[in-house]
């Protein structure tokens, strides 16, 4: 096997490569991308739509559009212009969640790295558990989380009565932000971990260490949302801790690389 497609754990047994050998590596990346087992849950649900197959760039630039056209369209039927400025942001932190997971996505399936890792990663779907728990818990602040608050989050953003289908648009976009928050999370604990079992040749660290700037450099990019938070502290203060629990983890898998 040629010199970096194996990856060895720390206790020295060989770990097979993660990369495709044989006649799959002529295989373009677009036919390997949507291989269950390899993949994140989203990419694995999108690959699943039959005859479905745009450009990266077209994906998330459909993604931006989509979720900013209803945010204004909202904004103008229920005159929520004031609310456009903490929608757009979350829109943002969403379709550069995506980015993250594109580019993560085809860095370490073309990387030689061990099967263990890259199944950890990929086939595990606990990007998506994480997603929910962090989904939930937000859920159940924004509803009962400090009941003398008046108005809620919500109706501080969306004004009193609530617009059904503003609620609807604000929970979808929170949903996305949760679950990339999910994989951020999932990709730092995994760089901590392949840091501590595996030693990679200086390509494959090379590769990863990339990957790793960009997860923080995602973590660094949800702090745009903690401006629209000033009425909620608590939950200001846990988006920041959140951010910082991230670039610690990263900074510590990278100094142990």
């Amino acid at each position: 096997m040629p010199e970096g497609a194996r990856g060895r754990s720390r206790d020295g047994e060989a770990e097979s490569g993660g990369a495709p050998t044989g006649d799959a590596r002529d295989e373009p990346d677009d036919a390997r991308r949507t291989e269950y087992g390899r993949t994140w849950t989203y990419e694995s649900i999108v690959g699943a739509i039959p005859g479905l197959d745009v450009p990266d760039g077209v994906a998330l630039a459909v993604q931006f559009a989509l979720f900013e056209g209803l945010v204004l369209a909202l904004a103008a039927v229920y005159g929520l212009w004031e609310a456009v400025p903490a929608a757009t942001a979350a829109v943002v932190v969403a379709t550069a969640g995506s980015a993250l997971m594109l580019d993560l996505g085809r860095r370490l399936r073309r990387a030689s790295l061990p099967e263990t890792y890259t199944h950890v990663v990929f086939g595990s779907s606990v990007e998506t558990v994480l997603g929910v728990v962090a989904y939930v818990t937000l859920c159940t602040y924004l509803l009962a989380g400090d009941p003398r608050a008046t108005p809620t989050l919500l109706g501080e953003l969306l004004g009193t009565p609530l617009p059904a289908p503003a609620v609807f648009l604000a929970l979808l976009v929170c949903w996305d932000v949760c679950y990339r928050i999910g994989v951020g999370w999932w990709a730092a604990v995994t760089a901590f971990w392949r840091s501590l079992a595996f030693e990679l040749d200086a390509e494959t660290r090379g590769v990863v260490r990339a990957a790793d700037y960009r997860v923080a450099a995602f973590g660094t990019l949800q702090l745009v949302l903690v401006p629209f938070l000033d009425a909620t502290p608590l939950l200001a203060l846990a988006v920041v801790g959140h951010v910082v629990a991230v670039l610690v983890v990263v900074g510590a898998a990278r100094m142990r690389s």
